[in-house]
């Protein structure tokens, strides 16, 4: 098994240097995931048989038990996947939708601007676990009982917190503490384990046995379903039985736009993901390799750019089973050039019209001998999600609804059995038709900013896959949301250690407004092939506790 090894420093063209570690290279297999161990599963169910969608959907479960402050089944989940037996990506929406009893009226009645945070009210279906069977009836190898074997041991037998879940799961249990089921779940010493303690989550150890030898169905259909729906009314909640049962997954096309000769893939809306492709549209005829990494100019460039993709976001990203969204037009470079001329080189805007920046996640990709390739997001949002863990199944539901609008009229405005907008997306890289890159960066409103800024280093810049990753990143925060707000003096720019100060000052001069970092900057993992030899090329994040490893 091969895995990062070298420390290394890498002189930016601004002269600037920032921390980087080799990339990992191997011939037949690559994962890459936010936590080590959950690594080393995927690997081993690699090396029993199966393929890089067996070993995905092994990795997600592990990291439901190990980092239950970004994942878990009461989550959704988003996947591409590179099949390498028909040679085409595939697409698969596994989000869930809002209760079919609450409606409208009833959050307007209870004197309701936005919807809460955690609760009751934005618990939506959970979508992972039907995700995993949708992935795995069309591409699985080995029996799901094999898959989700490793983690449901993990679970029994107990795992070393680490550093970094250790201090997510304290500050949440600041939230959560007083939650039904928090404390007996994830503070059964009295206290959230602390970095190195051993941990265990038996209740969730048979959530998963019921899973693998019952299928979708026992989630869905089972006692699971019937506890849920049961824990949901106690709490005074909407979503029932017949909301998980009738749930159902959607396979759909990935979407692209080319960008120097690289076609760059995300899944359309009620996702985020062609923010990115909008932004790399503005960006394509700006000469961003001659403005240089890290310039005044080229972070003026790609904020103005962002501000104005995130508009028409505000606008139109929501479920397009309820909406016409005009998404072939918005990725369009006939669009992308009207758009363009509304950036001003020399000053940042302040207002920009269309023509939920907190969140936590866990992103994950795999590549396996046969060259099919996976990547995979899946996330309980803000975090470890809505505060609502049903009774003895060891897992927190998801508060997606929390990114529904209550604006009449709006896109995303809160409608009964519908998906809200959602922060997770997956993406991918092909070059002449072939896999190049699977890559994902978690962190909610950031994740478009730093897809696209990925791509950007990848392609202008010309940094290796751990650079690209490792590079000091730019955020904008205060862009029109989904959920009603409207950016009205500019945002705020967040800049990561790394940017010259006298780059900062420039910006300011345009009417930038620097703040501190705060905030999700992401979390990337990826893998490169090799069109030539087959050979992978593995990055993991430097900000978290991620691994990528091959053999």
């Amino acid at each position: 098994m091969l895995t990062n090894l070298h420390c290394f420093a890498f002189d930016r063209i601004t002269g600037e240097t920032f921390a980087s570690r080799s990339e990992v290279i191997a011939q037949h297999a690559m994962v890459a995931t936010s936590q080590p161990l959950a690594t080393q599963v995927a690997l081993e169910i690699l090396r029993q048989g199966g393929n890089a969608i067996d070993a995905a959907i092994a990795a997600n479960a592990l990291l439901g038990l190990v980092e239950p402050t970004g994942s878990g089944i009461g989550g959704d989940l988003f996947a591409i996947v590179w099949d390498a037996k028909t040679q085409q990506l595939y697409g698969l929406n596994a989000s869930g939708r809002s209760p079919k009893s609450l409606s409208l009226e009833y959050l307007k009645e209870q004197g309701l601007k936005s919807i809460p945070a955690d609760g009751p009210l934005p618990v939506s279906v959970p979508g992972a676990v039907d995700g995993w069977f949708a992935l795995h009836g069309k591409f699985g190898n080995l029996p799901m009982t094999s898959i989700l074997a490793p983690s449901i041991e993990y679970a029994k037998s107990g795992f070393p917190v680490s550093e970094l879940i250790a201090y997510y799961l304290q500050r949440s249990a600041f939230y959560f503490k007083d939650y039904e089921g928090f404390k007996e779940t994830y503070m059964p010493n009295g206290k959230t384990p602390a970095k190195g303690e051993i941990f265990k989550n038996k209740r969730l150890a048979v959530t998963y046995e019921k899973i693998a030898t019952g299928g979708r169905d026992a989630f869905y259909k089972g006692d699971i379903a019937r506890s849920i729906a049961a824990f949901m009314k106690e709490q005074d909640g909407f979503l029932s039985y017949d909301d998980l049962a009738s749930h159902t997954s959607e396979w759909v096309e990935p979407i692209s736009s080319n960008y120097k000769g690289y076609d760059v893939w995300e899944l359309p809306p009620n996702g985020q993901g062609i923010a990115a492709l909008q932004i790399l549209n503005l960006l394509e005829q700006y000469d961003v390799e001659g403005m240089g990494f890290g310039s005044e100019q080229y972070i003026h460039t790609f904020v103005e750019a962002k501000k104005l993709a995130f508009a028409d976001r505000a606008k139109y990203y929501a479920d397009p089973e309820f909406n016409k969204i005009p998404v072939d037009w918005l990725i369009s470079k006939e669009y992308a050039k009207t758009r363009r001329t509304l950036i001003d080189n020399n000053k940042a805007a302040k207002r920009v019209d269309a023509g939920i920046d907190n969140g936590d996640t866990i992103y994950l990709t795999t590549a396996d001998k046969d060259g099919n390739m996976v990547s995979l997001i899946q996330s309980n949002f803000r975090g470890m999600g809505s505060g609502m863990i049903p009774t003895g199944l060891g897992f927190m539901l998801q508060d997606r609804g929390e990114l529904f609008s209550l604006q009449d009229g709006h896109f995303n405005v809160y409608a009964p059995n519908k998906r809200p907008f959602h922060t997770i997306i997956p993406a991918f890289i092909t070059r002449n038709g072939q896999p190049w890159v699977s890559f994902g960066v978690m962190g909610g409103s950031a994740q478009p900013q730093m897809h696209a800024q990925i791509v950007v280093n990848l392609i202008d810049f010309g940094m290796n896959l751990q650079e690209a990753g490792d590079a000091p990143r730019i955020l904008h925060t205060g862009s029109s949301q989904p959920t009603d707000k409207l950016m009205t003096d500019g945002g705020y720019v967040r800049l990561e250690s790394g940017f010259a100060p006298k780059v900062k000052r420039e910006l300011m001069k345009k009417g930038h407004k620097l703040r501190d970092i705060v905030g999700a900057f992401g979390g990337y993992q990826a893998i490169m092939r090799d069109p030539k030899s087959g050979v992978y090329y593995g990055a993991s994040e430097s900000r978290k506790d991620g691994q990528a490893a091959g053999y």
